[in-house]
């Protein structure tokens, strides 16, 4: 069992015509769903809030096959964002937050410890963010290490992080609780300050070099559709670097986290989770994590060709590792 812990909220999406549709999202919810979509055993925890808007969400994470028993009825509204897509099927968000159920999380809400069949645990997104609850998580998150993988991806949402300085200073104490971190580029930047310029390259591998150094045995650093790097703890010198296959992007929402869970899924096929994980991940030879990085990238795809962050069936072979 893979358990994804954050938020599960409403995306009100743009269309052409200047309308909105809503669907289910949140990047830890749709992490859960494409680790479903992929046949792996995932749970949400996460707060939904007893409204129509939470009805839906606990209905949609369940009929897309993911584990609602780690959910909490929470008495707060649920949360809503909206997500405008620019001509090249991007998307940025405005949040409704204050109140909602998503960051109100108790210490006796929380699985302590989790249970025994759980082998990875997936965190980050808005929920490591927003108080009062980031700290619940947080303190939580660090008395399950070495019981299973813990993964993590800061998915900065700028007009709810505050300053740079102040994100960089609580993404960094969350790195350090983590054995995997996925993070894009444009998070780098914005957290860094470091812009394009004539070595674009050099600041992102700087800084997953000192994240290594914090605690993580893997950074993976996506680049949209030009490639990952990824890095290593003891060849933080021959840093991989992937290129994905071109693909027609339609909606680039929830990308970021399917390709999440095609990384986890391929860990889990690498039988690199679970209590020891941290060593196995880092015996995987760069032949391996090749391999598991363009699984990450095809999951990703998916979910580009299609509007809404559901990559829908994923029947997809077994990796040969």
């Amino acid at each position: 069992m893979i358990t994804v812990v954050g938020e599960a909220l409403i995306d009100l999406i743009s269309s052409e015509s200047g309308t909105y549709r809503s669907a289910p999202g949140g990047a830890p919810a749709n992490t859960a769903v494409a680790l479903a979509r992929l046949g792996v055993e995932s749970s949400l925890l996460a707060r939904i809030s007893s409204d129509r808007f939470g009805r839906q969400l606990r209905a949609y994470v369940g009929s897309r096959g993911v584990s609602t028993r780690d959910l909490v009825t929470a008495e707060q509204p649920t949360t809503l964002a909206i997500a405008n897509l620019d001509e090249t099927g991007h998307a940025s968000y405005d949040f409704y937050v204050r109140g909602t159920a998503d960051w109100q999380w108790r210490p006796e809400e929380l699985p302590d410890p989790i249970a025994d069949d759980v082998v990875a645990l997936h965190v980050g997104s808005l929920a490591m963010a927003m108080e009062p609850g980031a700290a619940v998580i947080e303190e939580w998150v660090s008395r399950q290490r070495g019981r299973a993988v813990v993964s993590y991806d800061p998915n900065i949402r700028p007009a709810l992080a505050g300053s740079p300085a102040d994100a960089r200073e609580r993404v960094e104490r969350q790195v350090a609780l983590a054995d995997v971190v996925k993070v894009s580029d444009e998070d780098v930047r914005w957290l860094f300050g470091h812009g394009s310029g004539a070595d674009p390259t050099g600041p992102l591998l700087d800084v997953a070099r000192s994240w290594l150094e914090r605690g993580p045995v893997l950074v993976a650093v996506t680049c949209g559709g030009e490639r990952t790097i990824v890095m290593v703890r003891g060849r933080e010198d021959r840093p991989l670097s992937v290129v994905p296959a071109p693909v027609e992007v339609v909606d680039s929402v929830g990308a970021g986290d399917a390709f999440c869970a095609g990384l986890l899924d391929a860990f889990g096929q690498a039988k690199a989770l679970g209590a020891g994980g941290r060593d196995r991940l880092a015996a995987l030879t760069d032949a391996q994590l090749t391999v598991c990085v363009q699984h990450a990238h095809r999951v990703a795809a998916h979910t580009c060709r299609r509007v809404g962050a559901d990559p829908g069936e994923l029947d997809l072979p077994p990796l040969e590792l």
